[in-house]
């Protein structure tokens, strides 16, 4: 992983502390209610909120003419009762005036369509005139209350996901792609333009991939996404650069969607202080605890290892689902911990108080409709307890893990596009398999780009990673040539950087690694149907392919197109895996190659509903199931929680969770 760059970190705003919390927007209520709010705060321990992430139409309720007056007396009343604040820039959701007076801030779709204001994310992200009130309005806060005694935190933008087909943004497409390319003849090559008499002969030719009579081109997507990446980190990156001038000392953040498609993240954590992200799992998700361990690895990997922060959960529905149940009773809390097991040091939530008007009225919150004698508030009080009594021993530890999970986003806007053979192989769907099959090992993982440096891993996988530049090739040659053990899945290594599938449907350093003479033709399966191997079922994919006899292990196909044909190959420490195996197998599959490359589970023996990560000398034990649990474990320890000593075995109640330490160690 790449090392932690200079300057204020999470560290510098928790000092010792578990930041809790949540998005306050106090303007949708009347001032009184604000004293009652700061009154529940303390009752539940409350010590950040973050504040004015959609105030940009009060801020600013003409152009020019700021009303600070109440925010001047909201952030005092939040210091004078100890609640620090995350300043926001208001920045995701302009006032209705911006784009009455100049439509050229409003974004276009790929039809042409005008996205008009009445929502939010109704911006440009190419629109200079957008680029200048944001900028504004950044000034003006960053210099108001850059002194301020209550500011830990800026907030910028909130969840960047805007795509735009304009024309301003068609200008600066065209002028992107000349930094990239250079002359158009590199563009044409680049692009394959040779196919369907597409060849550019002037860069004002060049569009964005707005709607066409048939398929697109799929390298010009491909950089458009990039592109649009690009342009939303300028945004981000200038009001950053607005507030650091004016206050150096606090860190700055943005918080990410899990698992976004629209934002490189390796590239955008780079550029923050501290990472974030918002959080919602769905309680009726069977899954659901694995893909907040999935978002939770990945967003502690994005900050380099050290602590995260999640910017917004739920404490119950979310007002945006289909079903939208709450949280069953004790899921918000065990949930909560579970992200501090796996390196939080900030837990909040969208929102404090829950809004009787507009788009959300319907989402949760801290304080909901059922006020404070309501199950929902109750079970913040209660979170807001543990984390206090957590934070001396946890905050700031970080998690040592052996396996790291490869995943790039240039090769899933890659691998998602039209007229592919693979469409039910979706990157996210296998990358949520490989990391359940680790989780449910009780194996800890990172996440890591396939160009980092590996070495620290004893076992690296590799899900899915269709588009591989040279560099990540050679990296991931050079990691198996130092002694580590490689797992790739398939579709791995077909194209490079511009889409260009390369000779032999596979790169040929990949085949010889994995021990493959030829791959032959791709087999996708259709929904519902499996593919016997030897031993187990393989589902959604299959390949023919011509071992070359060096592989030293194999699983073959049993029957079918690809009868006696490789599915597994094991050459040393590098293996491939054809088709994705049924959970269980692929569980057990990974299981056994962790083993043999000596990666161990957190804790021996563990019951399939009970969760382990250890953070620093802490040792969470989750319960993500409704029955009580007793789960062995070696040795007398301390439960931080309870203060009891336990010896031999631990009760885990309903969703319950312990954090043990060594009784020796005492307990702080």
């Amino acid at each position: 992983m790449p090392e932690p760059r200079p300057g204020p970190g999470l560290g510098d705003v928790t000092r010792g502390r578990i930041l809790f919390g949540g998005d306050y927007n106090p303007e949708q209520w009347p001032e009184e209610t604000w004293h009652d709010d700061v009154r529940l705060m303390k009752d539940a321990g409350v010590n950040s909120v973050t504040v004015g992430v959609f105030s940009w139409a009060r801020l600013e309720p003409r152009p020019g003419e700021y009303d600070f007056g109440w925010l001047d007396r909201l952030l005092g009343l939040l210091h004078d009762n100890g609640v620090g604040v995350v300043l926001a820039t208001p920045t995701a959701s302009p006032p209705p005036w911006l784009g009455r007076l100049y439509p050229d801030t409003l974004p276009v779709d790929e039809d042409g369509r005008i996205e008009w204001w009445g929502g939010r994310q109704h911006f440009s992200h190419s629109s200079a005139t957008y680029r200048h009130h944001a900028a504004a309005i950044t000034e003006a806060l960053a210099a108001r209350y850059g002194g301020h005694p209550a500011l830990t935190l800026w907030h910028i933008n909130n969840e960047y996901c805007t795509y735009d087909y304009g024309d301003e943004a068609a200008a600066r497409f065209r002028g992107w792609l000349r930094d990239r390319y250079g002359t158009l003849d590199a563009l044409n090559t680049a692009w394959g333009t040779a196919f369907w008499s597409q060849g550019y002969g002037a860069w004002e030719e060049i569009l964005p991939p707005r709607r066409a009579h048939y398929l697109k081109n799929p390298t010009q997507v491909l950089d458009f996404r990039r592109f649009t990446s690009d342009m939303l980190l300028e945004c981000y990156t200038a009001e950053r650069d607005i507030v650091r001038r004016h206050t150096p000392h606090i860190p700055v953040t943005t918080n990410f969607m899990p698992l976004w498609f629209g934002q490189d993240a390796w590239r955008w954590a780079g550029e923050e202080d501290v990472v974030s992200v918002d959080l919602y799992p769905d309680p009726r998700d069977p899954y659901g605890a694995q893909e907040g361990a999935l978002v939770q690895d990945m967003t502690r990997s994005q900050a380099r290892g050290g602590p995260w922060m999640v910017m917004e959960q739920a404490t119950g529905s979310v007002g945006w689902r289909d079903v939208d149940q709450p949280k069953p009773r004790g899921l918000n809390r065990l949930w909560s911990l579970q992200a501090v097991a796996r390196g939080a040091d900030a837990v909040c939530y969208f929102q404090w108080r829950q809004s009787r008007q507009g788009a959300e009225k319907f989402h949760s919150a801290m304080v909901g409709h059922a006020g404070e004698h309501g199950r929902a508030f109750q079970e913040v009080k209660q979170l807001g307890a543990d984390l206090a009594t957590l934070a001396p021993r946890v905050s700031g530890t970080g998690i040592e893990a052996d396996v790291a999970v490869l995943h790039d986003w240039h090769s899933w806007w890659a691998g998602t596009q039209e007229a592919r053979p693979f469409d039910r192989a979706d990157l996210p769907v296998v990358l949520r398999a490989w990391h359940r099959a680790l989780w449910e090992a009780h194996l800890t993982t990172d996440f890591a780009h396939p160009e980092h440096d590996l070495s620290r891993y004893r076992l690296v996988v590799v899900p899915q990673l269709y588009l591989l530049t040279d560099t990540a090739i050679d990296n991931l040659l050079a990691y198996v040539r130092g002694g580590g053990t490689l797992v790739c899945g398939f579709l791995t290594g077909v194209a490079d950087e511009d889409d260009r599938v390369r000779p032999g449907g596979m790169d040929a350093r990949l085949r010889e690694l994995f021990g493959i003479r030829t791959l032959h033709e791709w087999w996708p399966l259709p929904a519902g149907e499996t593919v016997q191997c030897d031993g187990f079922r393989g589902t959604l994919w299959s390949e023919e392919l011509e071992a070359d006899g060096t592989a030293g292990e194999t699983v073959p196909y049993k029957g079918g197109e690809l009868d006696g044909l490789p599915a597994v190959l094991g050459k040393g420490r590098a293996w491939y895996l054809s088709t994705l195996p049924e959970p269980e197998a692929l569980r057990d599959l990974l299981a056994g190659i962790a083993d043999g490359a000596g990666v161990r589970p957190v804790l021996d023996g563990l019951p399939a509903q009970v969760e382990a990560v250890r953070r620093g000398d802490a040792l969470f034990l989750l319960n993500h199931g409704r029955d009580e649990i007793a789960v062995d474990v070696p040795g007398t320890h301390r439960d931080l929680l309870t203060g009891a000593t336990v010896g031999g075995s631990v009760v885990l109640g309903r969703y319950g969770v312990a954090v043990l330490t060594s009784a020796a160690s005492g307990a702080s």
